[in-house]
């Protein structure tokens, strides 16, 4: 606006100001120094208005060295004493500020190796030198920043901001096309008329003695005209540090899958092409003695145990399946930019709500080919079971955030209208769809099913259940694993995901991989005459999801430095959710794969 510009924080904590513990209000204008937190890591969250911490910027008006506040720390006051052990664990932790401008991240720009920029979206609060003389984090960047067991605080910030002007182009006003800061650290002799020169602010690891902290900033405005609006993030996002690791990474999983995809394909369809010749010869001798997966031909389409069950998954994994394809098409096309913040969730959200019909109608489709009559309770389960679970524990870590006082909080009217889109949008369109699934015959099988079971031989290690779903996940999660480490440093970490093109290819792969690896495995269980396979095809690729888990226990403590019980429970509860739908996606693939390969197999080999 040319009156100002609007700047919001997503989750922070006042620093510099004397507060109020568990007071909380809301302003449409605020900047303040945050501390991101996971998600709010115990810690009260307070807001206060634009006017009573920071003067609003007037565009066009640069600003030099102006005051903001002066923190008395009183040696004696044991709440001064708290706060400032706060200030240190912030430090200590290398917490980071997080400012918005324009929906803008303010980026902190620096040269790293090669004469290379990189643009970080936060900022650390401060940095630490070790009591034996070692400078962590961002103490690196100053060789001032050496006294042994001293904290040094970012207390100034020199901020420009970049500007299209469009009086050259027939438009008026201007648009912010960046937004930048240089983060100092500065010992103010005189905090009535500060000079943001001088000495480093420093920070004893001992509170021995009182201590002044006096914040002050800066503003510049540039006119930068060669920066189009529509092109504003690409600074951020050309210096991400881990753009090479990615093209690296996925490339090399590409050949690796590919490669063996290629393997795997080349020896079931010469075993198969070899296995329907031999069966289906006129004149065979001995045919009574061969082994084989033609031998269970009365068997294999025998219906699952726990078919009911069975279907609501996968009612629910079509669901799932068809919203994350539509959604990681649409971020590729540029629907879903960083810059749309939110937009990615609630995209998958209404898709989600909209697409339960899909979700009604295989379900129900295969409980009849399974035999099944109890049609209500097949659609009660599929609208309400998964969709339940992933609500009650969304709604339990809520209720953590709620007593601990944390901005991130859903609001109790945001639970209630994701309640009505559930049950006013979803669970109607999903009894749709369960009632043309029931008014379709029954899927047709290609050979019939035997009245007396036959008998499963003794079966080696690996063709026996459990070995088989344990290496059948292995393959998948070997694809994603790369990108699940930038996805849960978005999540977690607070850093920028933006490669949606690398991660729609990574769900081409991923597709592949699962189909291809449940159905080697089916193969081989089928030679083996055993006939159990509807349950095996899908554990077999949803186990990927028990690797996923596995590796955010290991991301858990190997990356993130999380303290407190309330914030543990906060991340294993999130992640359980993603666990959840995972295992219901993966596992729908690996079904329907082997679903299409036993129909295929045993419709084109000749059965007496």
């Amino acid at each position: 606006e040319s009156s100002g510009l609007s700047f919001q924080v997503l989750d922070c904590i006042v620093l510099c100001c004397q507060i109020t513990p568990g007071k909380t209000g809301y302003s449409r204008y605020l900047v303040c120094p945050v501390l991101p937190v996971i998600p709010s890591r115990s810690y009260k969250v307070i807001f206060f208005s634009l006017f009573s911490i920071f003067p609003q910027f007037s565009f066009k008006k640069d600003v030099k060295c102006q005051e903001l506040c002066t923190k008395v720390y009183t040696k004696g006051k044991p709440e001064d004493k708290n706060m400032l052990d706060f200030l240190k664990r912030g430090m200590q932790l290398n917490y980071q500020h997080h400012w918005i401008v324009d929906n803008m991240p303010v980026t902190w720009c620096y040269d790293v190796e090669d004469s290379q920029k990189y643009c970080n979206p936060g900022f650390p609060i401060g940095c630490l030198v070790t009591t034996d003389g070692r400078a962590k984090d961002a103490c690196v960047i100053n060789s001032e920043f050496n006294k042994k067991n001293t904290f040094y605080i970012f207390n100034h910030v020199a901020i420009k901001i970049t500007y299209h002007n469009g009086e050259g182009e027939g438009w008026r006003g201007a648009r912010l096309v960046a937004a930048t800061l240089e983060p100092k650290s500065i010992k103010n002799a005189d905090a009535e008329k500060p000079t943001c020169e001088g000495l480093p602010m420093e920070v004893p690891g001992e509170f021995d003695s009182d201590l002044k902290i006096t914040y002050t900033y800066s503003v510049t405005f540039e006119e930068n005209n060669d920066i189009k609006w529509a092109s504003r993030w690409d600074y951020i996002l050309v210096s991400m540090p881990h753009t090479n690791i990615q093209w690296f990474s996925i490339m090399n999983s590409l050949v690796i899958v590919l490669f063996l995809s290629g393997m795997v394909a080349m020896i079931m369809l010469r075993t198969l092409h070899k296995d329907i010749a031999r069966y289906n010869q006129v004149d065979q001798e001995d045919a009574q003695e061969e082994s084989g997966w033609k031998q269970v031909h009365g068997d294999v389409f025998r219906p699952p145990r726990k078919g009911m069950l069975l279907s609501v998954f996968l009612g629910q994994g079509t669901q799932i399946f068809i919203m994350t394809f539509i959604t990681l098409f649409l971020a590729c096309l540029g629907f879903l930019s960083p810059a749309n913040r939110g937009a990615l969730m609630t995209c998958s959200v209404v898709l989600w709500v909209l697409l339960g019909t899909p979700a009604g109608y295989v379900s129900s489709r295969l409980y009849k080919t399974f035999g099944g009559e109890k049609w209500k309770t097949n659609v009660l389960l599929t609208a309400l079971l998964c969709p339940g679970i992933v609500f009650a524990d969304f709604f339990l870590m809520n209720l953590i955030l709620w007593v601990e006082g944390s901005s991130a909080a859903i609001p109790f009217g945001t639970l209630v209208a994701i309640l009505a889109l559930w049950f006013g949008i979803s669970v109607p369109l999903t009894f749709v769809g369960a009632y043309f699934g029931f008014k379709k015959p029954a899927i047709e099988q290609p050979v019939r099913t035997n009245q007396i079971p036959r008998q499963i031989p003794e079966q080696s290690f690996f063709t026996k259940p459990v070995p088989g779903i344990v290496m059948g996940g292995i393959l998948p999660f070997g694809c994603i694993f790369i990108q699940l480490f930038f996805i849960l440093n978005s999540i977690w970490s607070h850093q920028m995901y933006y490669m949606f093109g690398f991660l729609f290819l990574v769900f081409i792969i991923l597709l592949i991989t699962c189909s291809e690896a449940t159905i080697l495995l089916c193969y081989f269980h089928l030679c083996a005459e055993d006939y159990h396979w509807w349950w095996r095809s899908f554990l077999t690729s949803g186990f990927t999801a028990v690797y996923l888990f596995v590796y955010a226990v290991h991301y858990f403590f190997s990356k993130l430095q999380i303290v407190g019980a309330a914030s543990t429970i906060l991340y294993f509860g999130y992640t359980s959710i993603m666990v959840l739908i995972f295992f219901l996606f993966t596992g729908t693939i690996g079904f329907f794969a082997c679903f299409w390969f036993v129909n295929k197999i045993y419709s084109v080999v000749k059965v007496d």
